[in-house]
């Protein structure tokens, strides 16, 4: 390559990466500069090229935002922090057990403490010398008294999943009459082979952390304990059948909440039949629907989260329709927060709509690198409104306490931005087709929805809840890639839904599935004793109620 076109190569480069910004009205600007020099038809094929640059620059710009969320769709986003994104903001905070450059040490070495193992066996390890009173054998003076607080020493030692024991009663046989005589189990330990706890563990390893039943079988055979993986299925099935009430329950409750989330994602059911399809439809219309969706809805209220998921042919608005069949006439009409998708809707009920703003931010994070100016500006707006959410949620603010708040702080933020947008627009500073227009377009046709939380008390301000809600689901496709049959996916609804809200409630899963599966007849009599949030208080009162074997 000559010298000279490796210069124009370079240059060509730097101008690349310098990008100008040019709007139709300059580019007409400047040719008409040219009409003096230039005949008609050479005018016209300047023109031409130019006009055809533009609209490739503008589509590799499009291009490179669908690749981008692509790529993210695919590998998974790093981060969409707003310091990262437009290379503001304070650098990230290191590690607890790093060193700063000084050589200080931050405080906290990064492990957990005694306190974060609520589950552990605690054992009492008395002095075998010492006991409280006796006299001080380093001083010979003073006397020894209990502090308030052990030492302890954490010991974790690893353990099957499910472990398995084996009694071998004695069994003696009369050699005169021949009559048989069994050792009786030990007290608590029953005929059958799975107890509840097995039920327990296979749910929550199943529906809870995505492991599928033949992972779980491979995992149980290096430990010495087969679990086949259709023995497996036979537990949660049966043990689906004796939790049915407090699910019931649970989308009973989930309709009377103050504000309800939902969306949807893909599912795959491979038994699914067309008539159990046309079955699943909520109209006629839907009849050649051929998608399977699992929807999440998430309910809150001040004290109490409920998640739920179904999966069929339903979209989330369908399925939000049937949950809220069950709301109660007296109350006023509930707060449904989603994405702008029709089919998160699509349902007959009636709700007060609000849109969420981490959908219409992220349009801004797609576009930062060919906007970086514009897309700055609207991200640390917004950071600014999440800061003060994040401020009325640590002082722990009533919904109108925080309706005020986001109002004085909020409210301000949000009217700038309304007004820069129309500016955008109005002053010819962005095409509204470029990807930057399009976001900015988005915002403004979901305006009002966007900002209701400076409006309704409780509005929230995106649907974040309910997207990590759906990870669930999500992990249980990535991992069994599917459902086998329309009940298979009803058994999995149901025990992620009892998982994650006991989950979102700080409740352990494990203890929760395993005290209620101990207790069919309880629940059944009064499945609303028996939710998240106060099935322990009803524990207390059942003296009858079954404890687990020592």
């Amino acid at each position: 390559m000559s010298k000279a076109r490796r210069g124009r190569r370079a240059a060509a480069v730097q101008a690349a990466r310098e990008f100008i910004q040019v709007t139709p009205e300059q580019l007409e600007a400047i040719l008409a500069k040219t009409q003096a020099v230039l005949s008609a038809p050479e005018q016209a094929q300047l023109k031409a090229t130019v006009l055809t640059t533009a609209f490739v620059t503008e589509e590799l710009k499009r291009k490179t935002a669908s690749i981008k969320r692509l790529r993210a769709i695919l590998f998974g986003a790093r981060t969409e922090k707003t310091c990262h994104i437009v290379g503001t903001g304070k650098p990230r905070r290191k590690p607890t057990g790093e060193r700063t450059a000084s050589g200080d040490k931050v405080p906290g070495h990064g492990r957990n403490g005694a306190a974060a193992y609520t589950g552990a066996q605690k054992i009492a390890v008395p002095h075998p010398s010492l006991h409280a009173g006796d006299g001080c054998p380093e001083c010979q003076q003073g006397r020894l008294y209990a502090m308030p607080e052990p030492a302890t020493l954490v010991r974790i030692t690893g353990v099957s999943p499910l472990v398995g024991k084996i009694y071998e009663r004695d069994h003696l046989r009369c050699a005169l009459c021949g009559e048989v005589f069994t050792a009786p189990a030990p007290e608590g330990i029953g005929e059958e082979k799975y107890d509840e706890t097995a039920t327990a563990v296979v749910g929550l390893l199943k529906y809870g952390v995505g492991l599928p039943f033949s992972r779980i079988e491979k995992l149980q055979d290096g430990f010495g304990i087969p679990m086949p993986a259709s023995t497996q299925w036979e537990l949660v099935r049966d043990g689906a059948e004796d939790l049915r009430p407090v699910h019931e329950q649970l989308i009973y409750q989930a309709a009377q909440g103050k504000v309800l989330h939902n969306d949807d994602t893909t599912m795959k059911i491979l038994d699914l039949t067309r008539e159990e399809r046309a079955a699943a439809q909520a109209s006629e219309e839907t009849e050649e629907r051929t998608g399977v969706f699992t929807s999440g809805i998430v309910s809150t209220t001040k004290d109490k989260r409920i998640a739920l998921f179904f999966t069929g042919a339903q979209h989330a608005g369908e399925n939000l329709a049937d949950v809220l069949a069950k709301r109660a006439a007296d109350l006023s009409k509930p707060i449904q927060m989603c994405d702008a998708l029709t089919s998160n809707t699509d349902g007959d009920f009636q709700a007060i709509v609000a849109s969420c703003i981490a959908h219409a931010r992220r349009r801004y994070v797609d576009v930062a690198e060919n906007f970086p100016e514009e897309c700055k500006y609207v991200l640390e707006t917004l950071r600014e409104v999440y800061k003060n959410d994040a401020i009325a949620r640590k002082q722990e603010m009533s919904a109108t306490a925080r309706l005020g708040f986001h109002k004085a702080e909020s409210r301000p933020l949000m009217r700038r931005l309304e007004t820069w947008m129309q500016q955008q627009l109005d002053e010819h500073k962005v095409e509204p087709n470029s990807g930057l227009g399009e976001a900015i377009g988005y915002m403004q046709k979901h305006w009002s929805k966007l900002t209701l939380f400076l409006r309704l008390p409780g509005a929230p301000l995106d649907n974040n809840i309910c997207e990590r809600a759906l990870k669930k689901a999500i992990l249980h496709r990535k991992n069994a890639l599917f459902y086998k049959t329309t009940n298979g996916a009803r058994v999995g609804d149901l025990f992620m839904s009892l998982i994650h809200t006991a989950e979102l409630n700080h409740i352990e899963p494990f203890e929760y599935l395993a005290a209620m599966l101990r207790n069919p007849k309880e629940i059944a009599r009064s499945p609303a004793d028996w939710m998240p949030w106060n099935y322990q208080e009803t524990m207390k009162r059942l003296p009858s109620a079954t404890s687990p074997p020592a």
